[in-house]
């Protein structure tokens, strides 16, 4: 499947960036409130990383089946799947996380911010430097010699 690089390429870049911003982030947490603040900003890009890496992953999973008689049922299960997971998993850490002591609620969502938009700009910048067709696989007629 042409698109795998291209997802490679964002997980890997999307873990470059929350390194980056675990860094940068935690320092700002533990600058405003200590150690909570540290904790926090670490919690919000693990979980903005975890994120990224559902739907890159389901992709890139969905993609092994290329070629089935079955991958566009399969594919949209997958990646359908892989969202419902995340949409659940926000769920039950946003209600585990709500009114904890040990949790300063500004850095956790600043840093699960920062944490997707940076992603975003990164999905947005890899995608728009791809080579890759919009319609792939494709013969026209009078074709014969066209190489992919």
């Amino acid at each position: 499947m042409k698109s795998t690089p291209i997802f490679r390429q964002s997980l890997k870049w999307g873990a470059v960036a929350s390194l980056a911003i675990a860094v940068i982030g935690g320092g700002i947490g533990y600058i405003v409130d200590g150690t909570v603040g540290l904790g926090s900003a670490l919690i919000g890009t693990a979980l903005a990383l975890v994120f990224l890496s559902i739907t890159a992953g389901s992709i890139l999973f969905a993609n092994r089946f290329f070629g089935s008689d079955l991958y566009v049922p399969i594919f949209f299960g997958v990646v359908l799947g892989g969202w419902i997971v995340k949409f659940v998993l926000f769920l039950v850490m946003a209600l585990l996380l709500k009114d904890q002591p040990w949790i300063n609620p500004v850095v956790l969502f600043l840093s699960i911010i920062t944490g997707v938009l940076v992603t975003l700009v990164i999905d947005v910048v890899i995608v728009s430097r791809s080579r890759m067709l919009y319609a792939s696989d494709v013969t026209l007629p009078g074709d014969n010699n066209r190489s992919n």
